[in-house]
C-alpha cells in the first residue's frame, strides 16, 4: 500500500500505525507523528482514554520534544477499535430522492420520474417535520484502515460508496437527552460505509424489508480514519463533505445538510441501548453514491474521501475472488 499524507488540519489528533507486527496508537501534529505510552496517554488502552478523555495532556505533549518521525515514513491504520458500529441511514434529502429517483425503493413502477420525484420529496420532507433517526448495526470486524484494499466480493456489481461523519463516543450514552448529547463525544473520524446496492432489497423476500447485514457487512466494508480527531476542535454541524473516484468528484456537501444533527442521533441512538467509550455512530451520506451515478465501483479504482478538518483516506479497490 502507497504511504499518503493523510492532510491533518487539527492541532493534532490520534492515530493507530503499523510497528513490529502489531498496530500502536499514536500522537499526531503537522506531518510528524510519536508512539504513545500509557503513562502518556494516562490510560491502559485507547477506549479507557476515550471513556475520560485528558486531550489537553495530549495537546500538551504535542508541543514537546519525543520520538517524533514523519507521518509519511508510517503506515497508518483504522484508528478505532469500536465494540459496536450504528449507521444512521437516510440523514441527507438529497442523498435518499436520489436513491428513489435511481429506482433503489420498492414504490410503484408505474408512476413517472416527476411522480417519484415528488413522492420522494415529500417523504423527506415529512422525515425532516416530524420524524425521528433510525439506524441499523455494522459489524465492528468490518471497520479497517486505507492500509488495507476494499476487496470487491465477486457476486455483485453493485458496490457503492458513501462517505459519512463519523462519532466518536468518549463517555459512556444511555438514555441522554440532546442537550447532554456533546458531553458524550470524544471526537470524530471519517469513514466509508460501502453497501452493495443490489443486496438491500432481496428479491426473495417480499415486503418483507431490507437486507443491511448482508449489503454493508463484507469484509473492508467500513474503511476508518485515517485520524481521531478530538471533539473540542471540530464543529459537527458544517464540515464539507467530498468523495472522488479516480480523481472525479461524485460527492460534494456538507454536514449542514443532516436532516438529524449529532447531539439527536446520540440521543435517540442512547435510547434503546447505551454507547460505550470507542464505539462508533456514524451520520449518514450526502447525495452523489454510484447508484445516482450509475457508476459502482470496479477493479483498479480509487476513492479519495476528505471531511473537513478530519484529513484524507484513500482507498483502492481490487477485484474479489468470491
Amino acid at each position: 500500500m502507497t504511504k499518503t499524507s493523510a492532510g491533518l488540519e487539527a492541532p493534532f489528533a490520534l492515530a493507530r500505525f503499523h510497528e513490529g507486527g502489531r498496530a500502536v496508537l499514536g500522537l499526531v501534529a503537522g506531518d510528524r507523528i510519536r508512539p504513545l505510552t500509557p503513562a502518556e496517554l494516562g490510560a491502559e488502552d485507547l477506549n479507557s482514554f476515550l471513556a475520560d478523555p485528558a486531550w489537553d495532556r495530549l495537546s500538551a505533549l504535542a508541543g514537546q520534544d519525543g520520538p517524533w518521525r514523519p507521518i509519511d515514513e508510517v503506515t497508518l491504520t483504522a484508528p478505532v477499535e469500536p465494540r459496536e458500529v450504528l449507521q444512521a441511514g437516510a440523514n441527507y434529502r438529497t442523498h435518499v430522492i436520489q436513491l428513489i429517483m435511481a429506482g433503489l425503493s420498492k414504490g410503484d413502477p408505474s408512476r413517472s420520474p416527476d411522480e417519484v420525484r415528488a413522492h420522494a420529496e415529500k417523504v423527506m420532507d415529512a422525515r425532516a417535520a416530524s420524524g425521528r433517526p433510525f439506524f441499523f448495526i455494522g459489524l465492528p470486524q468490518c471497520v479497517v484502515g486505507d492500509d488495507v484494499a476494499l476487496e470487491l466480493p465477486s457476486y455483485s456489481e453493485t458496490h457503492d460508496w458513501e462517505l459519512e461523519l463519523a462519532i466518536v463516543i468518549g463517555r459512556r450514552a444511555f438514555d441522554v437527552e440532546p442537550e447532554d448529547a456533546m458531553d458524550h463525544v470524544a471526537g470524530y473520524t471519517i469513514v466509508n460505509d460501502v453497501t452493495t446496492r443490489d443486496l438491500v432489497f432481496p428479491t426473495d423476500v417480499g415486503d418483507i424489508g431490507a437486507d443491511w447485514y448482508r449489503s454493508k457487512n463484507a469484509p473492508g466494508f467500513l474503511p476508518t480514519g485515517p485520524f481521531l480527531v478530538p471533539a473540542s476542535v471540530v464543529d459537527p454541524s458544517n464540515l464539507r463533505v467530498v468523495l472522488e473516484l479516480n480523481g472525479d468528484v461524485m460527492q460534494d456537501a456538507t454536514t449542514a445538510e443532516l436532516i438529524f444533527d449529532v447531539p439527536s442521533l446520540i440521543s435517540v441512538a442512547s435510547k434503546t441501548a447505551p454507547l460505550n467509550p470507542g464505539d462508533l455512530l456514524l451520520t449518514g451520506s450526502p447525495a452523489g453514491n454510484g447508484q445516482h451515478w450509475k457508476r459502482f465501483l470496479r477493479d483498479g479504482d480509487v476513492m479519495t474521501g476528505s471531511i473537513q478538518g478530519l484529513g484524507t483516506q484513500v482507498v483502492r479497490c481490487t477485484a474479489g475472488t468470491r
